[in-house]
């Protein structure tokens, strides 16, 4: 009798297993689904946005206003609001290559090459940090390797790998809040696997019909004591702007 049972449960158990298990399958999404969900909140048509940027380094704060403006995938602009030491200068991105007004000197430098990897105003972030808006989907492939929970949120943890030798970081550990679908924490290696930065990005709002972290956080892990947010004062998408913001007269307008 014991035994019919125990054989009777078994065999519900299988059976309510097969059933179960295509669902519990089809709640961890695919890393193209959650890719395409990033890029729809992080990437856009055009934007303009007020920044404050505060870089950190060791004991020492510097902190800059920034105006910024993008469209698509290959224009960029910033205009420094200030210090009053940097108000002026511009810089402009149009596919791979980028240019920086500088008004003390009333010239204009090209920047290319390695140089785009250096940090910005002597910031965390490089150059294709701030400028770059290209799409994930089209830059990495990876995998769902689980599910963590970052600051009470439920993330996908994803390990991501180029399909470029051209991609700044050849691999980034990313965890993609489940809900908004944020990439609330990146670890950002180089080809050797030795981790360059860490990226938060948090106080996630809605804007229109996307979500967007108002703060990001850049750690630099081989310098020490070096740090740098961006703070978004203010940002609007699918706004129309002037043509020639995107052109080389506006640097030295």
């Amino acid at each position: 009798m014991l035994s019919n049972l125990t054989l009777w449960f078994g065999a519900a158990l299988a059976v309510m297993l097969t059933f179960l298990a295509p669902e519990a399958r089809a709640a961890t999404p695919t890393v193209t689904d959650l890719l395409d969900k990033i890029d729809a909140n992080m990437t856009y048509d055009t934007r303009e946005s007020y920044i404050t940027m505060r870089v950190t380094k060791s004991d020492r704060v510097k902190e800059y206003k920034m105006h910024s403006y993008g469209r698509g995938q290959d224009e960029a602009a910033i205009e420094y609001l200030a210090p009053s030491r940097d108000e002026g200068t511009k810089m402009l991105k149009k596919k791979d290559e980028l240019w920086m007004w500088l008004p003390s000197v009333e010239k204009t430098q090209k920047i290319s090459g390695h140089m785009l990897r250096q940090g910005l105003m002597g910031s965390d972030m490089s150059y294709e940090d701030m400028l770059d808006a290209a799409r994930w989907r089209s830059m990495y492939s990876g995998t769902v390797t689980g599910e963590e929970t970052i600051d009470g949120r439920k993330c996908w943890k994803v390990e991501l790998t180029a399909t470029s030798t051209a991609v700044s970081y050849p691999k980034r550990t990313i965890w993609v809040d489940a809900v908004a679908y944020i990439p609330v924490k990146q670890q950002l290696f180089a080809l050797s696997g030795t981790l360059l930065k860490t990226w938060t990005m948090g106080d996630i709002r809605a804007v229109g019909t996307r979500q967007f972290p108002y703060k990001m956080t850049v750690i630099d892990e081989v310098q020490t004591g070096s740090k740098t947010e961006l703070i978004f004062d203010k940002v609007t998408f699918a706004i129309a702007l002037e043509e020639e913001v995107f052109s080389t007269r506006w640097l030295e307008r």
